[in-house]
């Protein structure tokens, strides 16, 4: 029953941090490590959740008219081509220097988010409403060998690339990556499938918090805007990204939690 409420409480969480910033998964890998199950396959068994929460947060953010359905369905073409190549990857995954690289770009989006809010957080209409080009294909296939390597992190190299080459704003961006999460995401499940690394009860049970998370979250982006979800990612990468440069170990604490 312990094992039941901390996977759904911690699907809540990662639902709720994946869709209005990034980095969630930090969550939910540190506690499916904890309850016993190796880095590949809590990696796997990790993207029912997303699977779920992705489709909820894009059906929401539709229903609520500020999700540019084309557009992001031709960002998420080329990234899960590449989410089929990250995958493959991952079988035998190392986590330490690419939680490093989560973490430098996290600090960077920062910087950008803080400084000049007006370029990169309510987006720049005379990009947006521009066709895409190949640069932002390119961009988007490599996303997609990330996202299908370890997703943790996933979510900030797509907002970067949606703001920053697409000139869309948070809310809409944050729209854009949940649809384009929502592509990618089951072809490498599929793969972590195919190599027997995913755990369906335990994935299941976070696709329920997942759900309420993902729901939630969608509700507030849209209603809060986008200083709303500017000050959330903030919070989020000062949080995550201070695990990611060792000044304290998240494990650690989710392990301390669940003992006690």
């Amino acid at each position: 029953m312990i094992e039941i409420i901390t996977l759904i409480i911690a699907g809540i969480f990662v639902g709720f941090i994946n869709t209005l910033a990034g980095g969630g998964s930090i969550i939910s890998l540190s506690v499916l490590i904890m309850l016993g199950l190796p880095a590949p396959v809590a990696n796997g068994t990790n993207r029912i959740a997303i699977v779920i929460q992705t489709f909820t947060a894009a059906t929401s953010f539709k229903q609520q008219k500020v999700l540019e359905t084309r557009k992001a369905i031709l960002m998420g073409i080329p990234a899960v081509f590449g989410s089929i190549i990250g995958a493959l990857l991952a079988v035998d995954i190392n986590e330490d220097v690419f939680e490093k690289t989560i973490g430098v770009i996290m600090l960077i989006m920062l910087v950008f988010i803080l400084y000049k809010p007006q370029k990169y957080i309510y987006g720049r209409a005379n990009i947006s409403e521009k066709p895409l080009n190949w640069k932002i294909y390119l961009i988007f296939f490599f996303i997609g060998i990330y996202g299908g390597f370890i997703h943790m992190g996933a979510g900030y190299f797509v907002l970067a690339g949606i703001v920053g080459c697409a000139g869309f704003d948070l809310v809409k961006a944050n729209a854009i990556k949940v649809f384009v999460a929502m592509m990618y995401i089951p072809f490498s499940l599929a793969v972590f499938l195919w190599y027997d690394q995913v755990i369906w009860k335990y994935g299941l049970l976070l696709a329920i918090g997942a759900f309420i998370g993902a729901l939630i979250a969608s509700r507030l982006a849209v209603s809060r805007g986008v200083v709303f979800v500017k000050w959330v990612i903030v919070i989020v990468i000062l949080i995550t990204s201070g695990d990611m440069f060792g000044l304290y170990d998240f494990k650690n604490i989710i392990s301390a939690i669940l003992k006690n």
